[in-house]
């Protein structure tokens, strides 16, 4: 990941989508700055692959607009889609071609000249780990080669932006890894989105995170910020001479106690009153022996209930 440029490469303004009476995507809005990497996440049915389409040009708005590159995707939709490259979450391979005769057609079909086509092929295959496969069938490769190749074929044309839909979806942990290095690498030079419903994925590939739930977007922040909030606002403790409960409960910016054993207790704090500092004080002066202290590190599932309750609760 490389520090994040002032060239903004896609601008979604008040996007919104409905199929029938069923709203998929709400008021979507935001911007992405070349070598920058952003994490769609969210659970399914949350609106990521609607807008992935949208922001491609394979879905038309029913309000809103894109740019690509300060394009208009709606006005000039082959000029803006000439700056994308696409994986969508079923990548669309022929498996009764060759690797090499696949990266032609798809090179062809971003209507590199000619005379770019071997050079273009040839880079999309060294940056995804593809030489030594490129005369074999697809059909006859791994999955984890398979995605290779779809991103190959999103890459071959040097596109502005990657977008990746679900790119490590059944794939196995190995695989896993060796896909999440490439989308690393790849925002290097280009901009990229990777829409994903797992949380260390984006974690570990992305600088930013937005989190979308039920059409809209729920959180926006750098990755870091989404640690801070995974951390929550309560410590793990354990104390080899614990006090009483209300004596925990008594410390400065402690809002409540929950115990968890005879020795390991959950407390609860206000985010801008972490009482951490006077529990290491007060362990020592009051001889409660101090033995484990850690924040609590949120599950996917709790920041998503935290997320969606709290834009519910908005008015």
């Amino acid at each position: 990941m490389t520090q994040q440029a002032s060239t903004v490469t896609v601008r979604a303004s008040a996007l919104h989508r409905s199929f029938g009476a069923r709203v998929a995507v709400r008021d979507v809005s935001f911007e992405l700055r070349k070598g920058e990497v952003l994490g769609f996440l969210g659970p399914n049915g949350a609106g990521k692959t609607t807008t992935m389409q949208m922001l491609t040009g394979n879905l038309a708005p029913g309000a809103g607009s894109v740019q690509i590159c300060g394009i208009d995707l709606l006005d000039r939709p082959t000029a803006a889609k000439a700056r994308i490259g696409y994986l969508p979450e079923t990548p669309p391979l022929y498996r009764e071609l060759t690797v090499d005769e696949f990266l032609r057609l798809a090179a062809r079909l971003h209507r590199l000249k000619k005379h770019e086509l071997a050079a273009a092929v040839e880079r999309a295959k060294q940056r995804c780990g593809l030489v030594e496969v490129g005369r074999r069938l697809i059909g006859s490769l791994s999955k984890g080669y398979q995605q290779r190749v779809g991103i190959a074929q999103a890459i071959v044309h040097n596109p502005d932006v990657v977008i990746l839909d679900e790119p490590t979806v059944g794939l196995d942990p190995i695989q896993i890894r060796e896909i999440r290095a490439l989308i690393r690498e790849l925002g290097g030079e280009h901009s990229v989105i990777l829409s994903t419903h797992i949380l260390p994925e984006v974690e570990s590939v992305c600088d930013r995170v937005q989190i979308m739930h039920d059409g809209a977007l729920v959180y926006s922040d750098t990755i870091a910020g989404l640690k801070q909030f995974r951390q929550g606002h309560s410590l793990v403790v354990g104390l080899g001479h614990p006090p009483a409960p209300a004596e925990l409960q008594a410390l400065a910016g402690v809002a409540q106690v929950e115990v968890i054993s005879e020795t390991q207790f959950r407390l609860h704090f206000d985010p801008e009153d972490n009482p951490t500092d006077a529990l290491v004080r007060a362990s020592v002066e009051r001889g409660w022996g101090l033995f484990h202290l850690s924040p609590t590190q949120a599950s996917l599932e709790d920041v998503f209930v935290q997320l969606t309750q709290r834009d519910e609760a908005q008015p």
